[in-house]
């Protein structure tokens, strides 16, 4: 069930080192995200560490690196401010049974009618929301409490020093690829910070990260009813979003790495890395596409990456706060603005007046609300919007070719396809009132789609013997024959040429 995936010395080296990295990259959005969610920098920095472990051990996608996320935590801020942490802690265990649950019943699979729009959508809106994310590091807390931003020679040395991160991570790799080139970004600038005494801010002003062991806590809950009420709508949400998020970075890494995960086995992953955490003071969390980035571009593509980020955090936590804390935020901010370049879809500006207006609007439908609101109100809007859209346009390529025969009978010869969005169209084709006594629809270039279709051929039917004329149909599916009851005996089927498929209604699964 579980393998490091490393075979060779060169392969340990850059699993490890890049899982370095990543956790230096993990603890200043770790503590964000903790402020986000309303609770103690420690609940996300433990969160970060146990789900990043079990998802690294247990999910579907090697290489992947999860944490504590901006998604889920926008979602914990009302039940944190309202009833507390430890229905928080009872919300992520029950998110991730949820979690196990989607992926015992294989709903991971779903994640592939995501449209590749939404998909571009996700990533472009994303990468906006991580750069947002950086910019609160530009501002300085003043004596009263509120912040204003830097201004003068602080905001220079800040803008000097991302430069410098940016500008190692961009040539390292073109010289060597023996080290990674965002842990060597961080190395230098840290060692030219403290080397030169410049002032500028670190990691330990965002917050200590010192602490202990996680301890296992059974949320402080009461076990009624009522509580189930109070977590269970969040615990859906939280369970969603992470899912969402999770197997849409699943299908991201799967590009770049030009291998395939598990989405599946991902939802468990997932589900088993909340549940634990819940139980250990965590958040919860999900992938994180920053970090994911971070660690593939750093030569990560193993579990163990996954694992050595999450055991190097606990022992930041553990035994070198100290060092970390010093760490200038200006080299952490250089290391995600190169993730920020490297994540975002830049073919997608070139190619948005080469594809269909559709796919355009939703591109940047998705995009925009992906950065306003949530990742996964976005891709479900995303994917509704390209449902309808591709309806419409299919509704409007059904048509008739009529033609009558030496018998007087009046051939309809039907074309597109007849399902829930062209049914009033099909209808509109026909006169029951004018036609001959004998008509016959064709249905061999058409395909009956669902059951409002069959519906809709069914009302066909009665029209015309209202009308006190005969109707015919041929080259329909036997499902379809099957439903036709109203039109009993005055059906004739012509099946010597009926085309072999079934019908896309559950009534008959």
């Amino acid at each position: 069930m579980f393998q490091l995936g490393c075979a060779s010395r060169v392969c340990f080296k850059n699993e490890i080192l890049s899982g370095l990295t990543v956790a230096l990259a993990l603890v200043p959005e770790a503590v964000a995200f903790a402020f986000v969610a309303g609770v103690e920098p420690l609940v996300g920095l433990y969160a970060a560490f146990m789900v990043g472990l079990l998802a690294a051990i247990f999910g579907g996608r090697p290489g992947m690196i999860s944490g504590a996320t901006g998604a889920m935590a926008v979602v914990m801020v009302s039940l944190v401010a309202v009833h507390g942490v430890e229905y928080l802690f009872a919300a992520v265990v029950l998110t991730g049974i949820i979690q196990i649950s989607a992926g015992l019943l294989r709903l991971g699979k779903y994640i592939r009618m995501v449209p590749y729009p939404v998909m571009l959508g996700f990533v472009n809106g994303l990468a906006i929301v991580i750069f947002l994310a950086q910019l609160q590091h530009f501002q300085v807390e003043l004596p009263d409490g509120s912040s204003e931003w830097m201004r003068g020679q602080a905001l220079w040395i800040m803008l000097g020093l991302i430069a410098l991160t940016m500008a190692i991570m961009h040539f390292l790799p073109k010289l060597t690829g023996a080290f990674p080139a965002a842990l060597a970004a961080i190395i230098v600038v840290s060692l030219l910070v403290l080397g030169l005494d410049i002032n500028t801010k670190t990691v330990g002003d965002l917050a200590s990260i010192e602490g202990g062991l996680p301890d296992f806590h059974i949320p402080n809950v009461p076990l009624n009813w009522e509580t189930l009420k109070i977590v269970f709508p969040y615990a859906v949400i939280l369970a969603a979003v992470g899912l969402i998020e999770s197997l849409l970075t699943l299908s991201l890494i799967d590009d770049v790495t030009n291998s395939r995960g598990r989405g599946n086995r991902e939802c468990v992953g997932q589900g088993i890395a909340n549940t634990v955490t819940g139980f250990f003071g965590g958040m919860g969390g999900c992938a994180m596409i920053g970090q994911s980035m971070i660690n593939v571009n750093s030569g990560g593509r193993q579990r163990l990456s996954g694992i050595a980020a999450a055991l190097f955090l606990l022992g930041f936590i553990l035994f070198a706060s100290g060092l970390i804390e010093k760490i200038p935020m200006a080299a952490l901010v250089g290391v995600m603005f190169m993730v920020v370049l490297a994540t975002f879809e830049w073919s997608s500006l070139r190619i948005m007046g080469r594809i269909p207006r559709t796919d355009a609007f939703v591109l940047i439908l998705v995009s925009a609300v992906t950065v306003m609101t949530d990742l996964a109100i976005a891709v479900v809007i995303g994917v509704i919007v390209s449902a309808l859209a591709f309806a419409w346009e299919h509704a409007r390529h059904i048509n008739v070719k009529a033609s009558d025969e030496g018998d007087g009978t009046r051939v309809y010869e039907l074309n597109g396809p007849l399902f829930f969005g062209s049914v009033k169209n099909f209808l509109d084709l026909f006169n029951p009132q004018e036609d001959p006594d004998e008509v016959i629809v064709e249905f061999q270039n058409s395909r009956v789609v669902d059951h409002s279709a069959i519906e809709a051929i069914d009302n066909l039917a009665d029209k015309y013997i209202r009308a006190g004329k005969r109707l015919h149909l041929r080259h329909l599916s036997p499902e379809c024959r099957q439903l036709l009851k109203k039109a009993g005996n005055l059906v004739e089927v012509n099946v010597m040429e009926d085309p072999n498929y079934h019908v896309a209604d559950d009534a008959l699964a």
